[in-house]
């Protein structure tokens, strides 16, 4: 809680509310013989109110229990579980207001049905701790479920970003110079840049930037590629021009101290790549790029190309605009990895617009299906080599097929590991006549699954691991099937 008087108040709202329900009074039979109004009683209950000493022992009376049992900050048994909740800064950290939810209306759940919701809450528990779940892979998981509940696009940066332009005159294209933003952060912001050897801390090497807030001095790492250096000076204009306080200060994670540093990294990143990849011209070339007729990958790196050298930028700037924009609602996006020497596929990042779209992370160590496009071009990547190609999946299971274009391209800072960027469009009525090229001969057509472990595809060329899961369920459904061919013999014996 904010302080440890919304506690006080919110344990007394808890406790008077029990007491109530255990009575199975209302709030108008507790006001009756209380003397006390209805609206204030209900503002008790909410802990947005804490009553003075002569009304609780109105209450106390009332309610035949003692005084000393209505204050107390003790919790009957099945309100305890929530004692750790109240006093920690759940309430605080878990941005509840972005999801339209109150804390009053959170805890007056908690208390219409404490063990039901006491069992949920351990259930949650067992499953995060049984899959490793801690609290930073939840709090990114939040994030994400934020950012799709808004199909990823938020108008006031956006607004922000063409304001912050026309101030500073900038001509924004493929030619916008880290050199630029590099001045409008030293003049502007009065930062000190400096580039930086970090191969001489370590472990640092890896790190792209780090900011010493105190002397307001960013350190870049040397082995920065130009369209890396000219994001990371973007997205720290981001952080001044939205007056984002609380932020992480190096790039990419090492830790971070609340949920509003996750929140305010994904908003100076927004900014970032609303500044440097246009929202008007993306919308019209990426416009006429799906009017065409015919597939051509030569064609869509050309598109990437006029705007960036950062496939990564291009791809996540798409799900900005295509369902708030172009209408484009259901779609995916997914960053996959594959070390050096290694066969495995890791997802890293994804984001499902309008819901949870066919593919997705598995975070049992599962095999992701190696027919998929982006998984291919890992496969099939060469060194300095960056590889584009399309395919329709189709998800036999799921009975849904998707357009999905991918680009791979090694990562400079993982020790020659590669990196595929995919965005997947579900092909319905309304996406079909959007999309000229969705027939296109140069366009293959492929069942795919989501992994090996999951998949009913029959003599799979690339299975990784057999369909145990799958197996399972088949297993369990033959069961149910003999236990009802059981139960209706009976019947007709009978």
């Amino acid at each position: 809680m904010n302080s440890e008087s919304d506690f006080i108040k919110t344990v007394f709202g808890l406790k008077l509310k029990q007491l109530r329900q255990k009575k199975n009074w209302s709030l108008q039979d507790l006001a009756v013989k209380t003397g006390l109004s209805k609206s204030y009683l209900n503002e008790i209950e909410n802990g947005k109110k804490y009553p003075k000493h002569d009304k609780i022992i109105q209450l106390s009376e009332s309610l035949s229990c003692t005084f000393d049992e209505l204050v107390s900050t003790k919790l009957d048994k099945s309100l305890a579980p929530f004692n750790e909740i109240l006093q920690s800064d759940f309430f605080k950290e878990v941005p509840l207001d972005l999801f339209g939810i109150s804390k009053n209306n959170l805890i007056s759940i908690i208390s219409d049905a404490p063990k039901k919701v006491t069992a949920f809450i351990n259930a949650l528990i067992e499953i995060s701790q049984n899959y490793n779940l801690g609290k930073e892979r939840f709090y990114f998981a939040v994030l994400r479920s934020f950012q799709e509940l808004y199909d990823n696009h938020f108008p006031e940066i956006e607004e922000k970003t063409v304001e912050f332009i026309k101030e500073n005159g900038l001509d924004i294209s493929k030619d916008l110079r880290a050199s630029v933003l590099e001045n409008i952060l030293t003049e502007k912001f009065h930062y000190s840049i400096r580039s930086e050897d970090f191969e001489q801390f370590g472990t640092l090497d890896n790190l792209r930037s780090l900011y010493i807030p105190e002397q307001k001095l960013l350190l870049l790492n040397k082995k920065l590629e130009k369209d890396q250096r000219t994001f990371i000076m973007a997205k720290e204009i981001g952080f001044n021009v939205l007056d984002l306080k609380i932020r992480p200060n190096t790039y990419s994670w090492l830790d971070f101290g609340s949920f509003e540093e996750i929140l305010n990294n994904f908003y100076a990143s927004y900014f970032a790549g609303a500044l440097l990849i246009s929202k008007e011209k993306t919308l019209e070339k990426t416009s006429e790029f799906l009017l065409q007729n015919t597939w051509e990958p030569k064609s869509f790196e050309a598109l990437i190309e006029s705007f960036t050298d950062s496939p990564e930028t291009f791809y996540y700037r798409l799900t900005n605009l295509l369902s708030s924009e172009l209408g484009i609602k259901d779609l995916f996006y997914l960053c996959l990895v594959k070390k050096k020497d290694s066969d495995k596929i890791q997802i890293l990042k994804e984001l499902h617009l309008n819901h949870q779209q066919a593919p997705h992370a598995n975070a049992m160590n599962e095999h992701y299906c190696r027919r998929w496009i982006a998984v291919k071009n890992l496969h099939h990547l060469k060194e300095n080599e960056t590889l584009t190609d399309a395919q329709i999946s189709h998800y036999k299971d799921q009975g849904v097929s998707y357009l999905v274009i991918s680009t791979s391209q090694k990562n400079p800072f993982s020790d020659g590991s590669n990196r595929s960027y995919c965005l997947g469009i579900l092909l319905n009525s309304q996406t079909i006549k959007k999309i000229g090229f969705v027939k296109s001969q140069t366009l293959k057509t492929v069942n795919v699954g989501v992994t090996c472990e999951s998949c009913s595809i029959p003599d799979c060329e690339v299975r990784q691991a057999p369909p145990v899961r799958l197996e399972k369920e088949h297993f369990n459904l033959s069961m149910k099937n003999a236990i009802e061919k059981i139960r209706k013999q009976l019947i007709i014996d009978s």
